[in-house]
């Protein structure tokens, strides 16, 4: 069974020097219908402005992982790191027993555009950790490419992926127009789908840009790319 979410079906809001959208019920943004999809709590996609940012600010029990689509952003944190992210790289940080954080946009005149994801651990209280790899285009073109994954989770652990406190699995792929990938779910896992830039088919169901689906209670799917381009994030799920 797919279910779709339409990009413009998502809440959000309109700071001015930040344009978000909630996949999933966050802040002021509330629907009981929409309060993640299994270990998956949170997907945010985000457009932050020249010279702006997030300031310091806590988190505990979540891991997080910021996928940086264009711009490119700065990060500290309480555990000592101080990094740049640009686009094409993917950050990981575990909040475990708590962390605090800040993210900024240095950019004189380009905006960031990011895509924030929680997960929901499968302990509490663990120590807070942190780490950044990149993942080049070529890397993900025409597969699933693994950025991370968890103990039990259906795969073993990938190369240049981050391992996380879930059963869970996060992959990135790029299609060309007409390119096609299949995806076989183990049974009782369900996956999320959220399309980053372009337009796929998936399973006949067309998903443009920030659409997402749900997909349960069947064995495998297919998409194609629809677009000169198309880039997607693929979650499966205990």
């Amino acid at each position: 069974m797919i279910t779709i979410r339409a990009s413009k079906e998502r809440g959000g809001a309109d700071h001015g020097w930040l344009r978000t959208q909630h996949s999933f019920s966050f802040a002021d943004y509330y629907d009981p219908k929409h309060m993640g999809f299994r270990s998956l709590r949170v997907i945010n996609e985000d457009h932050i402005a020249p010279g702006k940012g997030f300031g310091a600010h806590g988190h505990r029990d979540m891991e997080i992982i910021s996928y940086v689509v264009e711009g490119a952003l700065a990060h500290k944190d309480s555990m000592g790191n101080v990094a740049p992210i640009p686009a094409g790289e993917v950050q990981y940080m575990s909040a475990g027993s708590g962390v605090k954080h800040s993210e900024f946009n240095h950019s004189s005149d380009a905006w960031t555009h990011m895509l924030q994801i929680w997960i929901e651990p499968s302990e509490v209280g663990a120590p807070s950790r942190y780490a950044q790899n990149k993942v080049s285009r070529e890397e993900k073109l025409g597969r699933w490419k693994t950025v991370a994954s968890g103990v039990g989770a259906s795969a073993s652990q990938e190369e240049g992926s981050f391992q996380i406190r879930q059963d869970a699995k996060m992959f990135a792929a790029i299609l060309e127009e007409n390119g096609a990938l299949s995806y076989e779910l183990g049974e009782g896992r369900g996956a999320w789908v959220q399309v980053v830039k372009g337009e796929v088919e998936l399973d006949g169901k067309v998903l443009t840009a920030g659409d997402a689906a749900a997909i349960e209670s069947q064995p495998h799917f297919n998409v194609k790319g629809r677009s000169k381009e198309s880039e997607l994030l693929l979650f499966d799920l205990a």
